[in-house]
């Protein structure tokens, strides 16, 4: 069974990483990608929630940092050691590599962890925008692919596991606010 997962993942992988590829996706991928081109939306998000934001949007900024540092190391601290699996870069096989692969461990993607993570805990908080979060969190991940430094399970379960994480979070601050009206 796990034989026959694995083989969907890499034809999966194959038609995202070549059989999609194109001039275009060649260009806004690796963009998509490198984490350093989201740093001034990164900043103005953040500062936009805790100057403008009011009193939601700081305590969405403050549950959005506490998910973040949380789920990257779920993710990249515990999770990724356990499973160990070699990113398809560090495997002998044609693959496009359109960034730099990184040392680290291929499941789960880190950057579908934490964007699925962020987009849960942003929607939770502005529901109007949901679509937005969960569409650039999917770009991210899809990316990631792309590019050749992810399976699409990889992608698929750092999503999974970043919703989770958020899932948690939101759960835990409902209970401690409830128990703080009461």
């Amino acid at each position: 069974m796990l034989d026959f997962i694995i083989s969907i993942d890499r034809f999966l992988f194959h038609l995202f990483n070549s059989t999609l590829a194109n001039p275009v996706f060649d260009i806004i991928m690796p963009f998509i990608t490198e984490q350093r081109n989201w740093y001034i939306l990164y900043v103005a998000l953040f500062v936009w929630l805790f100057w403008k934001g009011g009193r939601t949007g700081r305590y969405c900024g403050l549950l959005l940092i506490f998910t973040l540092v949380l789920s990257d190391q779920i993710g990249s601290s515990i999770i990724k050691p356990l499973v160990n699996r070699p990113r398809p870069c560090h495997i002998p096989q044609t693959i496009r590599l359109l960034c730099d692969c990184g040392p680290g461990k291929s499941f789960p993607s880190s950057h579908a962890v934490n964007n699925f993570a962020a987009a849960y805990i942003l929607s939770k908080f502005y529901k109007e925008y949901k679509w937005l979060f969960f569409t650039i969190a999917s770009l991210v991940a899809f990316s990631r692919i792309y590019v050749g430094v992810h399976y699409p399970f990889d992608a698929l379960g750092g999503a999974l596991i970043g919703i989770i994480i958020a899932l948690i979070v939101v759960l835990i601050y409902e209970l401690m606010e409830k128990k703080l009206r009461n």
